[in-house]
């Protein structure tokens, strides 16, 4: 009995690998097929490493979570299982993301510049770009849930910014994310923003926390605002 006790759990957790494994296949040679093998292969790195950051913030923070599942040309996501108790949480999870993709593209940043590496430049890009578009502060993006810690009401300010993106660049991909925000936008406008749909004390936080993730979180969007243009500008004089 032991033995089968023993397999079934090396099974589970062979399947949560062969699902991340697969997926991440499946989304590379979708990629492949577009943009070329070597620069899909880092491109998906990329979006693993952005979401290994919120895997390993969710476990540091006790929440049971899944491992990373990728869709070609829509991107990846973890599987939270037990939803974070407090907005802390929800802030320290929706963070590491960013933060772990940002230090990945700074990799391929520094590496591309000591090797003249054009392919790695561009995943730069590439990794500095999505960064940024997802600290855009809207839910279900992560922007949202690290601006939640701050106020609710600072969703108000990634409507505009997404419908602006809408317009610069029309995509399936921002009316879908539009669809999945609207919700959260109805609750910024209520007069005691989001207190009615979290459990009571969720949002109680001290002053301190929320001024320091309003500095984190606003740091890390310029850092990405500026090198995503000194990127671009390098790429576009190689043209």
């Amino acid at each position: 009995m032991s033995k089968l006790l023993v397999w079934l759990f090396a099974a589970g957790k062979l399947g949560k690998l062969l699902t991340t494994g697969g997926t991440m296949i499946i989304s590379m040679a979708a990629y492949a097929w577009i943009f070329g093998w070597q620069y899909a292969v880092g491109f998906v790195l990329l979006i693993f490493c952005h979401e290994m950051g919120h895997y390993i913030a969710a476990r540091q923070r006790g929440l049971e979570v899944g491992a990373p599942t990728f869709i070609p040309f829509v991107g990846a996501w973890i599987q939270l299982k037990k939803l974070p108790h407090d907005v802390h949480t929800e802030a320290y999870v929706g963070i590491a993301g960013p933060l772990m993709g940002t230090l990945s593209a700074l990799a391929c940043y520094w590496l591309a510049r000591s090797t003249d590496s054009q392919l790695l430049l561009a995943l730069s890009y590439s990794g500095f770009m999505i960064n940024l578009f997802n600290m855009i502060p809207i839910s279900p993006l992560d922007g949202g849930r690290i601006t939640a810690i701050i106020s609710p009401r600072v969703w108000l300010l990634g409507t505009p910014l997404l419908a602006a993106l809408f317009f610069y660049n029309p995509s399936p991909m921002l009316i879908l994310i539009a669809i999945l925000a609207f919700p959260q936008i109805k609750l910024a406008l209520q007069k005691d923003a989001g207190a009615s749909a979290m459990p009571d004390g969720y949002y109680e936080v001290p002053m301190n926390l929320r001024v320091n993730y309003a500095v984190y979180y606003f740091g890390l969007s310029a850092y990405l605002a500026i090198m995503t243009y000194d990127v671009h500008e390098m790429l576009s004089g190689l043209a």
